[in-house]
């Protein structure tokens, strides 16, 4: 699969997330879907997110340490 595929089937499994989270929540769903827990739908976002870092060589865990550090000198204005 391509990387736009990839992402495109990463956008479906978070809308499959969200239904997941509104089943948790008891929040009205279709009930002719099949509906996942939210650690499998998790899980099937880190999946694909794995395989899009992978395409281009991305150290997830790198990344996310670096973005961190970034987050932590962010300073947040409330409204």
């Amino acid at each position: 699969q391509t990387v736009l595929q990839k992402c495109l089937m990463l956008g479906e499994e978070v809308g499959e997330l969200y239904k997941a989270v509104r089943k948790s929540e008891k929040i009205s769903v279709d009930p002719n879907s099949k509906i996942g827990s939210v650690s499998e739908e998790l899980v099937d976002i880190f999946i694909y997110l794995c395989a899009i870092a992978n395409r281009f060589n991305i150290d997830l865990e790198e990344a996310f340490r670096k973005k961190e550090e970034i987050n932590k000198k962010r300073v947040w204005k409330v409204k």
